[in-house]
């Protein structure tokens, strides 16, 4: 079965960190485009963060540069995000997302919350 699985999310305190990682099953992460969107309430979808096939690229969202580091394991299979000095504005359930050519897929979402 084709998918990306998700884990990692849950409760942090403010400047506390976290970090999400996504395993790919079914197809080989190596030759797809990763990124890390989140979906806060009653807000759109957006990009968090970016990696392309070769990790020779990263981009991120300005609201978390310095903060957050995409990064893959190509042996596992596997992608992360590591999230570091969070904020209650982080709050959000976020989504992994593989791309290469006109194959997408999608993670389950994990929930994330920044709070005292």
């Amino acid at each position: 079965q084709v998918q990306l699985v998700q884990s990692g999310g849950g409760l942090v305190q403010p400047g506390g960190s976290l970090r999400l990682s996504c395993a790919a099953s079914g197809f080989t992460l190596s030759n797809y485009a990763m990124s890390w969107y989140r979906q806060a309430p009653g807000k759109e979808r957006e990009l968090v963060a970016a990696l392309t096939s070769d990790g020779d690229s990263t981009n991120y969202a300005d609201s978390v540069k310095g903060r957050f580091t995409i990064s893959r394991d190509n042996a596992k299979n596997t992608v992360y995000l590591q999230m570091n000095s969070l904020k209650p504005e982080d709050t959000a359930v976020y989504y992994c997302n593989a791309v290469w050519r006109f194959f997408r897929y999608w993670g389950q979402g994990t929930q994330v919350t920044v709070s005292s």
